[in-house]
């Protein structure tokens, strides 16, 4: 088993509390992804999205389920995939910080394992595509 790490880091044009509010929204969070997402479990605490919080990404059977472990309001996003998958020990952290020019500064980052030899490398493409096309997006979702 491999471990894979996708790293994006990038600066958008639009203020934090807009960029984390739509990344943290699980049901606005699928345009960013441009995948159905729905939030199936709300938190115990005061934001329906934050610490325990489900969301399944995809449709019927085919979908996956990530669960919010850490929540930072307008700074830190942590979760990982809590239902089968066809890789394990996921663990996704997204950083969100101001710049001295008044923009927002993502640092996103996924750490996790293949099951299966030689896919992880082909899941690690995917999403990271996945997750760049969209944070192009964040512009016109804010």
């Amino acid at each position: 088993m491999a471990i894979h790490t996708i790293q994006i880091d990038e600066i958008l044009d639009a203020p934090r509390n807009k960029v984390f509010a739509l990344f943290a929204d699980h049901n606005r969070f699928g345009k960013l992804l441009g995948a159905p997402v729905k939030r199936i479990k709300d938190s115990q605490y005061a934001d329906p999205n934050g610490i325990g919080s489900v969301r399944k990404i995809g449709i019927g059977p085919v979908g996956l389920e990530e669960t919010v472990i850490n929540f930072e309001p307008d700074s830190l996003i942590e979760y990982t995939i809590t239902s089968m998958s066809p890789i394990k020990n996921h663990m996704g952290r997204i950083r969100f910080d101001d710049t001295p020019e008044g923009q927002t500064r993502i640092n996103y980052t996924i750490t996790f394992d293949d099951i299966v030899p030689f896919t992880g490398k082909v899941v690690s493409t995917a999403l990271e595509q996945g997750i760049r096309r969209g944070i192009k997006r964040v512009p016109q979702l804010v």
